[in-house]
């Protein structure tokens, strides 16, 4: 191959090349007109008190326990989380813990059971964030039912720790 023949092939290149080239036109961005009394709600990702009746986390206050046991089952951590945030994003927030049992057993042990749960709870919600501070336990024991038929469909229903707020 001559010289001649070399440089038209890189030429040729060169000209294909720059066919292929996009050329990208700069435009300016349209001015957007500032409106001084507008202004938009600034969301920093903190819970409000408004959220308990409308986060679909903090809706649920319930904590359902496998008979005779107090150990926090691990579907219910996701719920333990978004309660130990609230309490992080508002330190005036305030929460009893209310400890319940099926009817089976004493009343003595029920009732300490339904302090051990509520306890298991309180330690959850510490161990995700909460202040033990925001933290009040209560052990109503077999005496609050949300159920009151003898069959294990109920017990179960029986068998929680509700999370009541006292101070949002």
């Amino acid at each position: 191959m001559n010289n001649a023949t070399r440089l038209a092939l890189v030429a040729a290149c060169a000209v294909a090349l720059a066919a292929c080239s996009k050329k990208v036109k700069e435009e300016a961005p349209a001015p957007v007109a500032a409106t001084p009394t507008q202004t938009a709600p600034v969301d920093d990702g903190k819970y409000g008190p408004e959220d308990l009746d409308t986060d679909a986390c903090l809706k649920q206050r319930t904590v359902y326990f496998d008979f005779d046991q107090d150990a926090v089952k691990p579907e219910f951590q996701a719920i333990m989380a978004c309660h130990a945030k609230y309490l992080q994003d508002r330190p005036e927030a305030r929460i009893t813990l209310e400890g319940n049992a099926d009817e089976r057993g004493s009343r003595e042990y029920n009732l300490g059971l339904g302090e051990r749960r509520g306890n298991a709870v309180s330690g959850a919600l510490q161990a995700a964030g909460g202040s033990a501070g925001q933290l009040t336990v209560v052990s109503y024991g077999e005496e609050r039912p949300t159920c009151t038929e003898s069959a294990e469909g109920c017990w179960s229903k029986n068998r929680r720790v509700e999370i009541v707020y006292t101070a949002r």
